[in-house]
């Protein structure tokens, strides 16, 4: 079976195979962790799809590929492996040679990866004055890191450290990581080429805050981690959107695609090593709880580069969760090309005027604010208001309760 490079996010075309954990000849089962991959976006472990043995190994550590090329081939238990790229005269000429294995430059040394460019770049160093040890010659992530340390008489920084700020005068800058990079060119992106509309509405979460509260210390005993009010805003979200099916879509030229699943983007801060957006699959059909985990599950290994490549794809609707920030009123970025993001906001209490018995009161309620960015040229406002009062409708009236013991 031909082991390819995956699809680690819809803007990705590319990525940088930066460890193989195995080698040709060594038998691997299915699942098992074969080689890691890097890209502007995420750096994540791939296991093999199949069992068998590593017949071929087609792209050498260092070296980039696009989405789609051929990385390896795995011989399946009592198979052979597809198409060899030895013996295979059928075979595209990108797979009779490792594609990414570069060429040597004028000056004797292999090309440089855009990672390992980047490093170069950001630290000041000099390509020449570091031996590689990739094929060819080639200079590693690695390679440039273990010179790093040797120089400054520490160990290499991980892959999550914030990169090293250069003093400059009476102030300092901080140069951006792959993630950082990535993250302000899709943004700046979308903010220059999508019309933005922020839309809000005011929610009193008083059947949700009581509904959590009940649950919160039987909740963190068994499952391990708090019951937050995000859970219950991506499940009344996931309600909503199949009755507003032009925000659950996709901008794609001149029309749009309306995606029959509800597929939740939860936005990750990385603190300020960028953001990434795992997707919750499925989130319509899923209760409470289970979008509680889910979410739970996707923030814990998005900070740990555990992310699989699935995690990444087919989301369909962003939420981005600021409410652990205090603050009180959040206009979101689309997420493109989807059409629409909603910013929760934090929950406060606050003094509101309710009617009771025929008559106006004042009471002391939970109140937070959901802000919804959408795309003009998908749908005007009266339609997000609509979505959004639904939204707010789910919250202050279903019976939270029952839907935690699902």
């Amino acid at each position: 079976m031909d082991v390819v490079m995956p699809q680690l996010g819809e803007t990705v075309a590319e990525g940088t195979v930066t460890k193989w954990h195995k080698k040709v000849g060594d038998p691997i089962k299915a699942d098992e962790a074969l080689f890691d991959v890097e890209t502007d976006k995420v750096s994540t472990e791939i296991p093999a799809p199949v069992a068998g043995v590593v017949a071929e190994i087609l792209v050498q550590e260092g070296a980039t590929a696009k989405v789609g090329t051929r990385l390896a081939v795995i011989r399946e238990a009592g198979g052979q492996a597809a198409r060899p790229a030895a013996a295979s005269a059928a075979a595209p000429a990108v797979a009779q040679r490792p594609p990414a294995a570069a060429p040597p430059a004028r000056d004797g040394r292999a090309l440089l990866s855009p990672v390992v460019s980047r490093l170069l770049a950001e630290h000041g160093l000099d390509a020449r004055a570091i031996t590689g040890t990739g094929r060819d010659g080639r200079i590693t992530r690695e390679d440039v890191l273990a010179h790093l340390a040797q120089r400054g008489g520490t160990q290499p920084p991980a892959r999550t450290q914030e990169p090293v700020p250069y003093v400059v005068a009476d102030a300092e800058t901080a140069p951006l990581n792959a993630v950082r990079k990535r993250t302000a060119e899709h943004m700046a992106k979308s903010w220059a080429t999508v019309p933005h509309v922020m839309q809000a509405v005011e929610v009193d979460f008083s059947r949700v805050d009581q509904s959590r509260r009940a649950a919160a210390a039987r909740w963190k005993q068994r499952e391990g981690f708090s019951l937050t009010y995000l859970s219950f805003i991506a499940c009344a979200v996931a309600a909503a959107l199949p009755k507003h099916p032009r925000l659950n879509a996709s901008f794609a030229g001149d029309h749009l695609v309306l995606h029959r699943r509800v597929n939740l983007g939860i936005a990750v801060d990385l603190d300020r090593d960028g953001l990434l957006v795992p997707v919750v699959k499925d989130a319509a059909a899923k209760s409470v709880a289970d979008l509680a985990r889910a979410i739970n599950d996707l923030a814990v290994r998005a900070r740990e580069h555990r992310l699989k490549p699935d995690d990444m794809t087919e989301g369909t609707y962003t939420i981005t969760n600021n409410g652990a920030g205090g603050t009180v009123i959040t206009a979101a970025i689309i997420n493109t090309p989807q059409v629409a993001i909603l910013s929760t906001d934090a929950v406060r209490k606050r003094a509101v005027v309710v009617e009771s018995g025929g008559k106006d009161e004042i009471a002391v309620r939970p109140v937070g604010v959901l802000a919804q960015s959408f795309d003009h040229r998908a749908v005007d406002g009266a339609y997000s208001a609509a979505f959004l009062n639904e939204v707010k409708s789910i919250l202050e009236t279903r019976d939270w309760q029952q839907d935690l013991n699902r």
